[in-house]
């Protein structure tokens, strides 16, 4: 599939997570989304309020991360942070799961973490998007994972934080949208530095694409040709 430039621009969440983070930057990453047409900015979720007022009349969502990278807080909590990030400003909530208790094979708090940040995010009219952290799970996890997002319904499943030993893969993003189906959308993320990866990700299902590469991709774009 072929698409514009302001398409390709609007898969893009413009990322910058670091902890360091100085607020120049910030206000730079915001500027950057606005003239570029990104769908929203990736930022740690103290952060949400300064970059809503500097988004304040843009389209450019802002999306706070919650409970990252590491996902290892109680539910208690990831409810609160996401309660503060939304009444901040924040417009979409990506938050990671709780991965041990993935890997102890508790699938019914994994359920039930989901179900509430989601319903939250719903009553709040928030994107909900759900971070797997794909490189500590097996296929298998994935699937049964992906498969209670399929009955839970938030708007999207992600591969990756980008803070772990490897991020997105062809392979986990089609696995992902296999499972869910049209139910649930895809997030891409972790590791997409150049244009042929990003388009790679969209072939394989992904929705929406999450990169601090988000210039350089536009760049490679327009070399190749695109409008």
């Amino acid at each position: 599939m072929t698409y514009t430039l302001k398409e390709l621009a609007n898969f893009i969440d413009h990322t910058n997570l670091k902890p360091d983070v100085k607020e120049d930057a910030l206000k730079t990453l915001c500027q950057e989304a606005k003239d570029y047409g990104f769908k929203m900015v990736a930022i740690n979720q103290s952060q949400t309020a300064f970059c809503k007022e500097l988004l304040v009349d843009s389209p450019v969502h802002v999306g706070a991360a919650i409970a990252f990278p590491l996902g290892q807080t109680s539910l208690a909590s990831k409810l609160f942070e996401t309660q503060n990030a939304i009444e901040m400003g924040a417009d979409e909530i990506d938050y990671v799961i709780n991965i041990a208790a993935l890997k102890k094979g508790d699938y019914a708090y994994l359920k039930a973490e989901m179900e509430a940040i989601v319903a939250l995010c719903r009553k709040h009219q928030v994107t909900s998007k759900v971070i797997f952290e794909n490189c500590y799970l097996t296929k298998t996890e994935i699937k049964k994972l992906a498969l209670i997002a399929k009955d839970i319904q938030p708007d999207y499943i992600k591969t990756s934080t980008g803070f772990g030993p490897s991020g997105a893969t062809v392979e986990d993003v089609k696995l992902m949208k296999d499972t869910v189906g049209d139910n649930v959308l895809v997030k891409a993320a972790g590791g997409i530095r150049d244009l042929k990866t990003m388009l790679a990700m969209l072939k394989a299902g992904a929705a929406r694409i999450g990169t601090s590469s988000s210039l350089k991709i536009m760049a490679e774009a327009k070399v190749l040709g695109y409008k």
